[in-house]
């Protein structure tokens, strides 16, 4: 019996022991669903509803931007490229190149125009789960400053995160009490004014249970500068989770990204994630979060020791805090806080009261974890992001070149498939003569 019991307990995971993901709790986390009670810790955005014809036009295939009055006219399609062609082609029959798609969303065409005015001319556009950041080599800036509501759609409509949005956002939830609806999305567009974000003060935090279980750097390189700040970020972290999100978020558990820029003693409230597997871990794993113990077990061991030892008639001295190295605390601190600990107990003897016991008890901490400095891809600064959603190098260098560098390349792309097909043709005719 002991055997099975044994063997039992040995075997190994066919899964991550994550929680049900319901649809109700990936609602949660939509930006639409979160931003009005932390608005006050978030930066300044607005959002716009979006209409079920916008919504048709993005999830449409081939990329055709409205008329912009402030730059040239940029209208693609997919149509006979593969990619994109230009809307100018002469050869082209039918008027569909003058289309203008907005005509069948004016309300959300012009609420864009004019929100991206009222947040100083440059915005960063997301859904409501997602930004279109494997987008970022489509745009002119590289990056995801948008100044036109032209700008946004091509973004959007060559993401794939937004993809996922849009098709996905309820993949892998499980139905609660067998209800297999899929329920109504209220998506929204959410333009966030346009600044300049220091990714080295990024962080992801993990929530289980109510209490901060972890912190992770989000950029993945090395800043030595961050080492002897993570006492500080830690405990700013901290407290803001403590004031904002620990009581009044929806679900026990989930993840949220933060900025903490300089002087690193305010937060501001990026996104919120859900406890799910298709929220990147980044630094840890899944298995280590769902695994690792939270204050709850940390607790609970810290009590059985001291049970036990009371039994068995031991005395326990308190050195250093458990994690005093991920703690981040000055060590001089440390010495003094002790010297003065000596001091007050020469100068008089003072009963040990139950107070003094839960002052020398342990206390738990949750771990930050920083790209370390011998991390071989911890300087990869360089290095491209969302490599997997990017298009060849040859699109990459059109779309930088501006709207000419797209047009000229939409050509030669319609040549090549039409020596191939030319090509083909003759192939084939040669084969029949055979």
């Amino acid at each position: 019996m002991a055997d099975v019991e044994q063997q039992s307990q040995a075997a190994p995971l066919t899964r991550l022991p994550f929680p049900p993901v319901t649809k109700q709790h990936i609602l949660n986390c939509s930006f639409h669903a979160w931003h009005p009670r932390y608005r006050k810790v978030t930066p300044k955005a607005r959002l716009i509803p979006l209409s079920r014809p916008f919504l048709e036009y993005l999830r449409a295939d081939g990329i055709v931007l409205p008329p912009d009055n402030d730059a040239a006219r940029r209208d693609w399609s997919d149509d006979d490229s593969g990619i994109f062609s230009s809307a100018e082609n002469p050869e082209e029959d039918g008027d569909d190149g003058d289309d203008d798609p907005s005509r069948e969303w004016p309300d959300v065409h012009n609420a864009i125009r004019d929100t991206i005015t009222e947040l100083g001319g440059r915005v960063c556009p997301k859904l409501n789960w997602s930004a279109p950041k494997d987008a970022t080599w489509i745009n002119a800036t590289n990056t995801m400053d948008c100044r036109t509501p032209g700008d946004i759609y091509m973004m959007l409509k060559s993401s794939d995160f937004i993809t996922h949005d849009l098709e996905h956002a309820f993949a892998d939830t499980e139905d609660e009490g067998g209800n297999a609806t899929v329920p109504e999305v209220p998506y929204h567009l959410v333009l966030r004014k346009f600044f300049m974000i220091n990714p080295s003060v990024e962080f992801r935090c993990f929530v289980r249970n109510r209490r901060l279980l972890a912190v992770t750097q989000r950029d993945p390189n090395h800043y030595e500068f961050l080492s002897p700040m993570v006492g500080q970020l830690r405990s700013v972290m901290q407290s803001f989770f403590d004031d904002n999100l620990r009581d009044n978020f929806p679900d026990p558990n989930f993840v949220f990204d933060v900025y903490v820029p300089p002087k690193y003693d305010k937060v501001w409230l990026i996104d919120i994630n859900p406890w799910a597997q298709r929220t990147d871990p980044l630094l840890f794993s899944w298995l280590e979060l769902l695994t690792m113990d939270g204050p709850e077990e940390f607790e609970a061991k810290m009590k059985k020791e001291k049970e036990e030892e009371e039994k068995e008639g031991f005395v326990r001295l308190k050195l250093a805090p458990q994690n005093a190295a991920a703690l981040g605390t000055d060590t001089a601190a440390l010495s003094k806080s002790a010297d003065e600990d000596d001091d007050s107990d020469a100068k008089t003897e003072t009963p040990v009261s139950d107070s003094d016991d839960e002052a020398d008890e342990e206390i738990w901490i949750p771990e930050l974890r920083l790209v370390k400095k011998d991390d071989p891809e911890a300087y990869s600064f360089a290095s491209p992001a969302y490599s997997a959603h990017k298009l060849p190098k040859d699109v990459v260098d059109a779309s930088q070149a501006g709207e000419g560098g797209m047009r000229e390349f939409a050509e030669k792309w319609k040549e090549i498939l039409a020596r191939e097909q030319a090509a083909d043709a003759n192939y084939s005719s040669s084969d029949d003569e055979a």
